[in-house]
């Protein structure tokens, strides 16, 4: 052992580690009793592995808003971390360091998370105990991190309810309603690449963890330096009850709901569907109901099962291009009208659909959400749902850095659009604000209500949420789930698509008819990647110079507006307080627009832009005017990025 922490202190001499990395690597030494940890560590030194060693041991992983998210298994994996060689691939331990996924912090999270719920619980004077509801997706050592977490949770005195199976994200935000959970945990990580996993957590709404929760549960495990507890006498822990079907059934039937007119489907029976999970939990829901309202629809094989080296795709984000390639191949080979693709853990969709040329076409999640927005809208409206009398208290949520187009479409149709930073837990935090404002009885069985009695006392007393989503392929359309849902989303898209079946029109004509009569809108997105400890410095330095040193011109054209919403106090439509982030929102002089975030969850700092081209009063665009004003925009925002990428290394050099 002194050996090895001699090496370790030698590196640090010699400028090949950094003398943090060396106090997280001998405290990790000291406490660990794990022969895996120790010879993990002693062949990364023996390799002189100092860049892996360094990002595995950098920090203790932070346990940030929404929960933890890392590394499961290292660049480099060690013969001890492979060990015997598990099913698909696994190595089978996660990777040893305080900045990565594995048993230690799975632990602390928990214990930090199962104090702070105890004590809440105790304040607001409820009988009984603490519960958590816990789901894992198809990732790699998604069921060990969960069964893990059941456990500590448990032997720390919270009753327990974990999904038996592979679930998707929003079946979890679901479930916490469901059971009546104090919290609810989720390990996934989303669309991140297969070595990552992640501890997504959930408060009794629902919804994602905000303040002022998330603080108090982030002291909590920060707090926590251990992953070793005492547990409690038998008597005094929790109860582990394993969940499945039943809430897989009570979900699916509230997804039902979603559908505002079946009609629609049977005159489109001839709509055919590719639908792919990509190796996640999306066909688990999906499928079933999909099924139920009769869509003629077909899987991709090489997809469809769980597998968490998501081997078919690179990355297993339905908002890439590639993601997609085997479901648009199938979609060829049988003529199909849509492709639909859900992530990992079904919280986010993309799409493809036959164009009117007759060929496959990606389009945005800007495009998805606008077209469910605008059906869902005038749909109800047509319906005699919404009318003049409660159009005020109705309302299409957006994020910031979403296209503008759903809130031209609210405008116009005389609907509240309110504005969001990004993240589905801001969206989810409205929708709990809206059933706080409802009569006290009403709330009490609110949970218990139909779709349609809720939507009627929402629009009465409070506000009724038509829609809502993030650019980032994130949509839904209810508040009985407070989190973006690929479920959701699949079978609102479907029903637009057989509305467009119905008309004898393809959905990228619908889509012309919009931007028509609306404005035609683009958003481009691009992304600088900086992995590890020294790539996370050159986000915060770059993001930090957008604040002090903006630009004052971009592409030839000034700078007319900043919003810096690190600093400025910031409200939205409703007169609530914009919480505080680091993002920039600069305004041009001709009406683009660029916003500039750090990622919350990838090692990288996002730029989103924004063009449009608006009709004269009284007028629309016909689809042949079209043609040269889409060029136009697209084009403006190409040479945007151009600009931004060299500005950007400019800044780094």
């Amino acid at each position: 052992m002194n050996k090895l922490t001699d090496r370790i202190h030698a590196a640090v001499s010699a400028g090949q580690l950094p003398e943090s990395s060396a106090q997280n690597i001998c405290q990790w030494l000291a406490r660990s009793s794990s022969a895996v940890d120790q010879k993990s560590i002693e062949e990364l030194v023996d390799a002189q592995a100092w860049s892996e060693l360094n990002d595995r041991f950098f920090r203790t992983l932070a346990f940030g808003t929404g929960g933890l998210r890392g590394r499961t298994i290292g660049k480099i994996v060690t013969a001890a971390e492979r060990g015997t060689l598990q099913p698909l691939d696994r190595p089978e331990f996660p990777c040893v360091g305080t900045n990565a996924m594995n048993y230690f912090n799975i632990s602390r999270a928990t214990q930090g998370l199962v104090a702070y719920l105890k004590e809440w619980f105790a304040k607001q004077e409820l009988p009984g105990r603490p519960k958590i509801a816990i789901a894992y997706d198809s990732r790699h050592f998604s069921r060990e991190f969960s069964e893990l977490t059941a456990k500590v949770a448990s032997e720390n005195g919270v009753d327990v309810c974990l999904f038996t199976l592979p679930r998707s994200t929003p079946e979890l935000s679901f479930a916490v309603r469901y059971t009546n959970a104090t919290a609810g945990v989720v390990l996934t990580a989303s669309h991140n690449p297969s070595h990552d996993n992640g501890y997504k957590v959930y408060f009794n709404d629902g919804g994602q963890v905000i303040e002022p929760h998330a603080s108090a549960i982030i002291e909590k495990v920060n707090a926590t330096e251990s992953d070793i507890y005492e547990p409690l006498p038998p008597e005094s822990r929790g109860i582990i009850a394993n969940v499945c079907e039943e809430i897989d059934n009570a979900y699916m039937a509230r997804l039902e709901t979603l559908v505002l007119d079946p009609s629609l489907i049977e005159k489109a029976r001839d709509l055919k569907i590719v639908f792919t999970p990509i190796h996640g939990t999306g066909a688990q829901i999906s499928c079933p109901i999909l099924t139920r309202f009769g869509f003629q629809y077909s899987t991709v094989p090489q997809q469809i099962e769980f597998d968490g080296r998501f081997p078919s795709v690179k990355s297993p984000n339905p908002e890439n291009a590639e993601a997609l390639t085997l479901a648009i191949k199938l979609a060829n080979e049988q003529n199909a009208d849509l492709v639909i693709a859900t992530d990992p853990d079904a919280d986010r969709m993309g799409v493809a659909l036959r164009n009117s040329n007759g060929e496959m076409e990606l389009i945005t999640g800007n495009q998805i959400g606008s077209l469910m927005a605008w059906y869902r809208a005038t749909t109800l409206i047509r319906q005699g749902v919404l009318t003049e009398s409660n159009l005020k208290n109705c309302v299409i949520i957006k994020t910031f850095v979403t296209t503008d187009l759903q809130k031209a479409i609210a405008k116009k149709l005389g609907i509240r659009c309110v504005e969001t930073l990004t993240g589905f837990k801001y969206i989810g935090a409205k929708l709990g604000k809206y059933e706080r404002a409802l009569p006290p009885d009403i709330q009490a069985r609110y949970r218990t209500l139909t779709e349609a009695e809720s939507r009627a006392w929402r629009l009465d007393f409070s506000s009724y949420y038509v829609f809502g989503g993030e650019e980032s392929y994130g949509y839904s359309g209810s508040d009985f789930i407070r989190d973006k849902d690929a479920n959701s989303a699949t079978v609102m898209f479907c029903e637009l698509a057989a509305y467009a079946k119905s008309r004898g029109i393809t959905l990228d004509v619908l889509l012309d008819e919009i931007y028509g009569e609306y404005g035609y809108y683009l958003e481009k997105n691009g992304n600088l990647v900086f992995e590890g400890a020294e790539g996370a410095a050159k986000i915060k330095r770059l993001a930090d110079s957008y604040a002090s040193q903006p630009p004052q011109t971009l592409d030839g054209t000034a700078v007319t507006g900043l919003t810096n919403f690190g600093t400025q106090e910031i409200r939205d439509v409703e007169g609530d307080l914009i919480p505080k982030e680091a993002m920039l929102i600069l305004t041009l002089a001709d009406g683009r627009r660029v916003a500039v975030r750090p990622s919350g969850t990838e090692p990288k700092i996002k730029f989103y832009l924004f063009g449009r081209k608006e009709p004269a009063e009284d007028t629309r665009f016909s689809r042949e005017e079209l043609v040269p004003i889409k060029a136009e925009v697209s084009a403006s925002l190409d040479r945007l990025w151009t600009e931004l990428q060299a500005d950007a290394h400019r800044r780094l050099a």
